[in-house]
């Protein structure tokens, strides 16, 4: 019986995996095994990330809103939100009265 070379599938998937660790350093680059672990890790960090990212940018937007309208206007989010409520052409004049200072 002649000899049948093997492991085409495995070697693809290690090399996709390898793909994905391109960046890292140390045994990280090199160990299949070890490349697996920190794919693994990187991708469940990434995915965790991406929500927390929008969340930290809603924040800081909101942060600067405040110090813009702290420093220009006395008015804070709950007066804003009543005016946008009530009047909103009001709202669109303070804004741009913001822009226009800034």
């Amino acid at each position: 019986m002649t000899r049948v070379p093997r492991g085409y599938i495995a070697r693809r998937r290690r090399t996709k995996m390898r793909s994905f660790a391109s960046n890292f350093r140390g045994a990280h680059l090199r160990l299949n095994r070890m490349i697996t672990q920190q794919v693994k890790r990187a991708f469940v960090s990434s995915h965790r990330d991406r929500g927390r990212q929008k969340r930290d940018f809603h924040r800081l937007w909101i942060t600067r809103i405040n110090a813009a309208t702290r420093k220009k206007l006395i008015l804070n989010r709950k007066m804003l939100a009543q005016v946008a409520v009530s009047n909103p052409n009001n709202l669109y004049t303070i804004s741009n009265k913001i822009k226009i200072i800034n």
